[in-house]
Order: C-alpha cells, then structure tokens, then sequence
C-alpha cells in the first residue's frame, strides 16, 4: 500500500508526529547567562545536536553536532541503549540526552556508545576515550570529573579524559550499577541509577539484581536465523529486581544505605541537593504507604522525614521529593480529597488547583504545573477542559504565569524563565525566554507545519462531566449524522482530550475520512482529582463505561449516527477498544486495538498492582478487568464484532503474546478476527512506512466492518 508522498499519513509519520525540529530538553545556567537545548535541523531530521543560547539577545551557538562528532557514520546503539530508549518512548537519534555540571559549563551526552563532551561557552565538544558502550554520562557539580555506566559498572573519568576507572563492578550476571532497573524505568519515572554528592566528591548509586526476576524471550519470527534475546520482565505477582542504594567514594569506598527494604522495596526517587541530606523517597509493594528518608552519607543510616498512606495508592509525580533552599521538604500529595503542595508540613494549595507537577523550587516561591481542581468554579472548569498552567506558589498565595489558554510547562534559573507553550488554534509549541517576567526571545523551532488545523470542540459529557473533545470532517457543513469513531487512551497516565493543537492531528485525519471521532478522558485519566483517577481501583471496566456515557450524552448534541460506531486505540487505548467490542457489541460495532493488554497477569507489577492488586489475592479483579483468563474469553457479549488486532512482534512493554492468547480466545469461541503482526516494531511505530500505512489499514478496515467501502 502507497500514497502520495506528501500525504498527511506519510508527513506524520516522516515527521515523527511533527515533533522532529522542535527544541527540548532546556536547561538554564544559575545565573540566567545561558540555555542549552537539543534540537534537530530540520523537520524530518531525527539527530538532534547541542545548543546554547543567550537570552539577552537570543543568539543561538552551535555546541555539538552528531555528525561532526562521529565524521558521519551512522549511529550504532547497544542493546542497553536501545532498550533505555524504549523505556523512554525516545524516537529520536544523535543526542537524546545530556547532563551539565550545576554552573552549565559542562555537558556530557553518549554518541553509538561513545562519551563526549562539550564547553558549553566555548562551544566546542570532544571525545573522552573509555570502555564502552556508553551510557547515560553525568558531569560532577564542579565539572572535574564525568560518572557513566559501561557494561552494568560504574565508572568515573577525569573531564580531560584521563584516570579512568571502575568505582562499582557488576560481581554477576544479573547486576548492574548505576541504571535503572526495568520498572523503574517504565512505570516510576526514575530513568537514573547515579546521583552526585553536591561537593562532587562521591555518589549515590543504585545496585539493581534482577536475577531473581524471570525471564521472558523475545523472538522476530520474519527473522528466524536470528536468536531470540531475553528480557527480565516482572509480571504481576513475580519477583522484582532486589534494588540497594549505595554511597560511593571517587576512591572506591562503599556504604550501604539502609532502609527496610523489606517492607518498602520500591527505590522511587532519589534527590541530593546542598539544601539537605540525600532524600529518598520509597514505597511499599502494594503502593499504599512510602517513606521519605534522609540519608547520613557518612554511615548510611536513614531517618523518616515524613510517611504517607492511602488505602488505594499513591502516586508518584515529576519533580518531587526535594529539599526548599531552606530546607523543608517539598511534595505533592493527596489530602482533603485534593492534589495540592506541601512545603513542611503545610498544604500551600487546595483543592482549586490539581498539581500536577513541580517545575522548579526556588528561595521565594515553588514552580508548579496545575489544572482546575475538582473546587474551583464549575465555569472555570467548563472553560478550562484539558488545559495545563504554570503557577507561582508560596506562602502568600498562588499566581498564573502562562496567560493563554492551552497546556503549558517551563524550566527556571536565574531570573530566566523557559516557558514551553501549545495552544488549540496553534500547530506545535511556542518557546519564549522570560526575564524577571518579562519575555525576551523566542527559540526557533524547525518543526514542519502539519497543514491541517483539527476542528476540534472540548466539552462536556454525560451526568460525571466527561472531559471530551468532539472533531468532525473539516468539509462537513450539514446535519447528516457520521459515522462515530471513539479514539481514546482512556486510562492511567494518558491524557487525549488535552488544549493542544498537534494532540487531535491523527483524530481529524480520522474525522476528514468521513468519521464524528469522539476522544473521552474518563475515570482513571490524570488531571481532575484523586478520587477521578482512584475510581479505576479493581475496576479497568469503569473506563468503558465512561466512554458510552459520553458518547451517548454527546449525540443529544452532535450529529453521531450511534448505529454505527466504532473504537480504535493504541496499549490502554487498544485494550479499551478490544473490550468494548467484547463487552458492549451493542454500543459498538467495530474495534481496531493495537498492542491491546489483554491478560493483566502479563502485565509488569508497578503498575498492575496498583490498580489491581496481586494476582494471588485478587484473582476475581483480574479475571473481570482482563479479556482472556485460562478459561478462554471473559465475558464476552453477543453478537460478534469486527475486531483488527495490531501488534509489534519486538513489543517488551505489552509482548505480543496478549495479542495471541486474544486471538487463540477468539478461534476458539468461533468469532471471526483479523490480526495485523508488525515484524521488528516495538511497543513505539517509528518507522515511516509501518506507521503511514498502519494508519490507512485502520481506515479501510473500519469503512468495511461499518459498511462504509
């Protein structure tokens, strides 16, 4: 299957969504003088380099450039990098990462394995020859020396690149020092396994053994001369990697760090800043009760700052636990049904704002991203669906900074603010540099124009008041009811129904095929409440529930012909989909589910238990919430629908045996099915072809099953 070149189908995928050229990952100097940045060349370039600009005048420098560093050979990625970036759903090439000094002097970032560096006043970059492959390199506090992880050891070298040497060797297979074990990675949000002392003089580092966790294979049958490679995969209710904490002189000295690791054997987070102690924050195994601890270096030893409990669970959230200038300690946490700030002891919000993040921590104020919380007013609310602000927080009250309606986040120093910004009636995002408030420059982004504006409504649905968007065919001026096509995620950590432009691009594709497509954030979805997010609790049904509740709610309103309605979506959003044709063939009459969950006893433990508890213990939520058991389907519905089942035979996120104990369930109750496999495609679709023609499989799948070809 072909199509023109210069169809949305191949731009988006060409482009990566449209997100190749756009500047990320800022950071700024202390004393404002400076941001670094990563940034591709061009829209359909994937390899990123190393910037830096001035905001006073918004000159931009040229630090590292990929191919200059490596004299134009193509990248080379080991198997730790490849899976790193998998954890990270990091598509992009040359330099996805760097880590500075704390003056942003000196930056550090591995190439196909290899360590380099980069002045970032000078603008020059360099090699520093070590063992490798190379992984995830951080500069010290003082810029003297460089930390980096090679085959699972710790390891340290000089800034000039010499007195290389192992501070933390692996004394099995199994172990590794300094990375981050795989739900750590995938489900906490820790991506690190090293922290520097702020002295520069030792580190934090994580000893992770996953031997104890099983092991999974992952074969490419398109490939069969090539041997399966195995992955540690800790499923519900199986072992976890046994994860220490150790303090690590630069001479090689080691102390433990000692915790009851027994009853909280969740690493969290880790923060080590010249406010404080190093503080950790760790969590039980059933996530409903967390330490945070202050580590003496010197002998190990912890003590409790503070304790949480939940009788459902507690999240984790960017940018927390961490040490005020003063020396208060600085979390998100769950209290009088609301998401709020505490700074010591005391909540600086309520429940007007739901917080979503902690942006920077400054001696005045605490940084914040926040939504409209379940108090504030219900018209705020309405005007307000699937926007995100950055706030000023302290003890004096809350202040706006982003004005425009949209999703916004930022990064601060020195007096200079990096406000990222998307807007609805805007493709991509806006990066503006801000003095003491005020803006001074913008950063270039290279990031092509899609071309296609969505016609996008957000509102409302149903009596729970459903965060929704509805996108109808950009052509369409009359009041024929359409076909409805529901595209959601639907679930944990996923937001769809969000003020942002580029978020609905594949939906209003979908719509201008000839579709209403309806996106649903219900229960379980970030961004309103705990008890909104809680309510999932033992039950990924309620999710389906809210999706016909809003679909259904929206037709008294939108032209929705609801005798022919179909679902799509992606690993949450597939397994939604997959259910709602199993469930609920009377609201839906057609699915396609890509990379669906369908057994949640093969899912990882992190994020499974949290909502469902352990598989011993609950068997009866997981034989609901699945769509398969041993006994075969779970409670399927008559009559039969079309489903397209879609998966990444590489998938080590959701493997693609949930698709093959689905499609075995199918066979074997007699329900006609289709499968799509996707030789050599991860868990992500990065490749141009795969994902353009992935998408015009769906449609003439979903025309034919609605009787639409």
């Amino acid at each position: 299957m072909t199509t023109d070149p210069e169809s949305f189908p191949r731009r988006h995928a060409r482009t990566q969504r449209f997100t190749l050229g756009a500047p990320r990952a800022f950071t700024v100097a202390p004393d404002g003088s400076r941001v670094a940045f990563l940034r591709s060349n061009s829209g359909t370039e994937r390899a990123n380099s190393l910037w830096v600009l001035d905001p006073a005048d918004g000159r931009e420098r040229l630090a590292a450039d990929p191919y200059v560093l490596l004299g134009g050979a193509a990248e080379r990625l080991s198997p730790e990098e490849r899976a790193r970036r998998e954890r990270s759903r990091e598509g992009g090439a040359g330099i996805v990462g760097y880590a500075a000094d704390a003056a942003l002097e000196l930056a550090a970032f591995a190439l196909s394995g290899r360590l380099f560096t980069a002045e970032l006043r000078a603008g020059t970059a360099r090699e520093l020859p070590v063992p490798g492959p190379v992984i995830d390199p951080r500069p010290a506090p003082d810029g003297r020396q460089v930390a980096y992880v090679a085959q699972g050891a710790l390891r340290v070298v000089d800034a000039a690149g010499e007195h290389d040497r192992a501070l933390a060797e692996p004394e099995s297979d199994g172990v590794t020092y300094g990375l981050a074990e795989f739900v750590a990675a995938e489900e906490m949000g820790r991506a690190r396994g090293f922290w520097w002392a702020p002295e520069s003089d030792r580190l934090l580092v994580a000893r992770a053994d996953d031997t104890p966790v099983q092991r999974w294979w992952i074969a490419d049958p398109a490939r069969p001369e090539r041997e399966p490679h195995h992955v540690a995969y800790p499923a519900a209710g199986t072992a976890n990697a046994d994860v220490q904490l150790f303090v690590i002189g630069l001479d090689g000295s080691r102390t433990e760090v000692v915790w009851d690791r027994a009853r909280y054997p969740y690493l969290a987070r880790v923060h080590w800043s010249e406010a404080g102690a190093p503080l950790l924050l760790v969590q039980a195994r059933n996530q409903r009760s967390q330490l945070y601890l202050a580590v003496d270096p010197d002998s190990g030893a912890t003590r409790m700052v503070h304790a949480d409990e939940d009788p459902t669970w507690l999240d984790l959230f960017p940018g927390v636990p961490c040490w005020s200038p003063s020396g208060q300690l600085v979390r998100i946490a769950d209290e009088g049904g609301a998401r709020v700030l505490a700074v010591g002891e005391r909540p600086l919000t309520g429940a007007q704002l739901h917080i979503r993040a902690v942006l920077d921590v400054g001696a005045e104020d605490v940084l914040v991203a926040a939504s409209a919380g379940a108090e504030a007013d219900p018209a705020r609310q309405s005007a307000e669906i699937g926007e995100v602000h950055v706030y000023r927080v302290n003890e004096l009250g809350v202040e706006r900074l982003s004005r425009e309606p949209g999703v916004h986040t930022a990064v601060r120093a020195g007096g200079v603010l990096v406000l990222v910004s998307t807007t609805l009636d805007r493709p991509g995002a806006r990066y503006q540099v801000l003095r003491d408030g005020k803006p001074t420059v913008t950063v270039l982004s290279y990031a092509e124009d899609p071309g296609l504006s969505p016609r996008v409504t957000l509102t409302e649905g149903g009596a729970r008041r459903i965060p929704c968007a509805v996108l109808m065919p950009r052509d369409y001026h009359s009041d024929t009811p359409l076909p409805v096509l529901l595209d959601p995620y639907g679930g944990p950590h996923g937001p769809r129904v969000v003020a942002a432009h580029n978020a609905h691009l594949t939906s209003q594709w979908f719509a201008d095929q000839g579709f209403a497509v309806v996106v649903a954030d219900g229960r379980g979805t970030p961004g309103r409440s705990p008890a909104w997010e809680k309510a999932v609790h033992h039950d990924f049904t309620v999710t389906l529930d809210d999706q016909i509740e809003a679909l259904q709610d929206l037709a008294r309103n939108h032209p929705l012909d609801l005798d022919r309605v179909a679902i799509r979506g992606w690993s949450y959003g597939g397994y939604l989909a997959a259910l709602a044709v199993l469930r609920r063939p009377d609201v839906f009459h057609a699915g396609v589910a890509g990379a669906p969950v369908t057994d949640f006893r093969l899912y990882d433990t992190h994020y499974t238990e949290r909502y469902l508890g352990d598989p011993a213990e609950e068997p009866e939520a997981y034989a609901h919430s699945s769509l398969v058991t041993d006994d075969g389907l779970s409670a399927p519905a008559e009559p039969h629908r079309p489903l397209m089942i879609v998966h990444g035979l590489a998938d080590d996120n959701v493997v693609v045996a949930h698709s093959l104990r689905l499609s075995s369930a199918l066979l074997a109750a007699g329900r006609p099915h289709e499968v799509l496999p996707l030789s050599g495609v991860t868990h992500m679709t990065p490749q141009e072809q795969v994902a353009e023609n992935l998408l015009l499989l769906q449609v003439d799948f979903l025309k034919r099953s609605l009787g639409l070809a």
